[in-house]
């Protein structure tokens, strides 16, 4: 072994251990609510119906497979469980069911053979299924009085249709899945590379109508998050069809977000804001990034993927070395720097569950962690 490779173990194992620690100190306080973000120092909680329920769950159970260590096992095992006995009173569930029940119900089945694990992921998958919408093609995003709503995000949903399309046998859910993809790459993944936020399409006749920036800076700027999300979204999608235009999408995604770091690797929260060196970054969206380039990595020849694969070590070096929250032992979160929903002035450089989740799975998978559920 070269001596810069030992050099690369030696961080990874001690970034790993670092990590381990956060996590080690959020589970002792037994968390009964979803983590979501850190302000001062100490997570928030909210209710399981959110979006982000499933991401510390998902942490616990990447560290028992990693580590056989009973008490991450434990801490993880009722949180789907929860989750499912919301779906039977009034509740905030969405599009967002894959990020909730991939990491939990389907990780734990995947580890444990739980047969009520299964259950649940597939109960999710057919209630994201319920939510397509034929005319326009696209699973329907949030569950406001905006049903013609698409976002980005939702590419990383489509791996429990592709999942339990598998797991079931009835094709339907891939085929729901291919064809909020491919929507997505006619309307929602630019030539480019870059992506925008939301498309709006007419409920009734599937007509599309017009981009909002949401959570981006504007219709036409490029939401370094949502970037993130069409890359990952994109290597899975290709991973479970095998079809070649949705591993060409992710792969231009993921040009177009290398070639827009800054030197530190680490993205504003929008690549197209007037000055992106004045604005907020997001560690959250670098992290995102890097496991859909480890993801994307596995995917191509070896002499494409390793630019990928370094791309993705350079940001999590960066991410470990300048961000982490490491040598503050008062703080719960493991990535300082994140940005929630920076138009609405929302979780400004804080920590976020979901950027930590993805630190830590970026992490597992360059220790050879293989039960990927995204």
């Amino acid at each position: 072994m070269s001596k810069l490779a030992a050099e690369k173990d030696q961080n990874l194992e001690l970034w790993w251990r670092q990590a381990q620690q956060k996590v080690d100190r959020l589970m002792a306080r037994g968390p009964e609510l979803a983590p979501h973000a850190a302000k001062n120092g100490e997570y928030d909680g909210l209710t399981l119906d959110n979006w982000i329920s499933g991401f510390w769950p998902g942490m616990l159970w990447i560290y028992y497979e990693m580590t056989g260590e009973e008490k991450y096992r434990n801490a993880a095992w009722d949180f789907d469980i929860r989750m499912e006995l919301l779906m039977l009173e009034e509740n905030r569930f969405h599009h967002d069911v894959g990020f909730q029940f991939l990491p939990t119900s389907i990780l734990k089945y995947k580890l444990t053979n739980d047969i009520e694990g299964k259950r649940r992921g597939l109960a999710a998958a057919n209630f994201l299924a319920g939510r397509f919408n034929l005319a326009g093609q696209y699973l329907r995003a949030w569950n406001r009085d905006m049903p013609g709503w698409a976002i980005i995000d939702c590419l990383m949903n489509l791996s429990l249709l592709f999942w339990a399309a598998e797991e079931s046998g009835d094709p339907r859910f891939s085929h729901i899945a291919k064809a909020h993809a491919d929507m997505a790459l006619k309307h929602m993944i630019r030539p480019d590379g870059s992506t925008c936020h939301v498309a709006v399409f007419d409920p009734e006749n599937g007509d599309f109508l017009e981009y909002k920036g949401w959570q981006g800076y504007a219709p036409d700027s490029c939401w370094s998050r949502g970037n993130a999300w069409a890359l990952y979204g994109m290597a899975n999608t290709y991973r479970s069809t095998g079809e070649i235009r949705y591993l060409h999408a992710s792969q231009r995604v993921a040009h177009h977000f290398i070639a827009s770091l800054p030197e530190d690797m680490i993205p504003p929260w929008d690549f197209r804001v007037p000055n992106p060196g004045a604005e907020p970054r997001d560690t959250s969206a670098a992290a995102i990034a890097a496991s859909g380039l480890l993801e994307l990595a596995a995917l191509t020849a070896p002499e494409v993927g390793t630019i990928y694969r370094q791309a993705a070590e350079r940001i999590l070096a960066s991410l470990s070395e300048a961000y982490a929250a490491f040598s503050d032992a008062d703080h719960e979160g493991i990535l300082r720097g994140a940005t929630g929903h920076k138009p609405e002035g929302v979780n400004v450089n804080v920590s976020l569950i979901y950027g930590d989740y993805y630190y830590v799975e970026s992490l597992a998978k360059l220790k050879g962690w293989s039960h990927r559920t995204f």
